[in-house]
């Protein structure tokens, strides 16, 4: 098989290297990376979004770059009668991820269950370089019926991750 030679353009043959290439094309970059574990049990009995234990802030270097954010919350489930659990992320007050588990445990009867692990992954742009504060918070498909999160010591995390722009 022949070889092809392509003309260098006056380019060294060292003059070229991955983060060059990363940064010609504008690859982002992890910047930094926090995470935390719960294993702390919650019951919520009304139709409240209510803050489940899992938290976690984050300061960005600029004001362009983005936030990923991955969640797993374990052992959710109904506690009670026949309802569900709905799950949000919020950012401060702001919610950024909308019943990620919208049915959460739904088995349409009055048994306890426990559903496991209910996960989302969600690419933010807080356009901030205050520390912004992360959060899961769970409310019951119902009032007066429980919903938990965190059965038997499951541990759920956070991870966030500071990607460059």
């Amino acid at each position: 098989m022949s070889k092809t030679q392509i003309p260098t353009g006056g380019i060294a043959d060292d003059g070229v290297t991955a983060s060059k290439i990363a940064d010609a094309v504008g690859l982002g970059k992890i910047l930094q990376v926090v995470n935390v574990v719960s294993n702390t049990e919650t019951v919520v009995s009304n139709n409240t979004y209510t803050d489940v234990g899992l938290s976690l802030a984050i300061t960005p270097a600029s004001t362009s770059n983005k936030i990923l954010c991955t969640v797993f919350c374990n052992g959710v489930g109904k506690f009670t009668n026949n309802t569900f659990a709905k799950l949000i992320l919020v950012r401060g007050s702001t919610t950024i991820v909308d019943d990620f588990a919208k049915e959460g445990g739904n088995t349409g009867s009055t048994a306890t269950n426990k559903i496991g692990t209910i996960g989302t992954t969600f690419l933010d742009s807080p356009s901030s370089t205050s520390e912004q504060t992360y959060k899961v918070q769970m409310q019951s498909g119902q009032n007066n019926a429980s919903v938990q999160m965190g059965a038997s010591g499951a541990k759920s995390t956070m991870t966030l991750m500071e990607i460059s722009a």
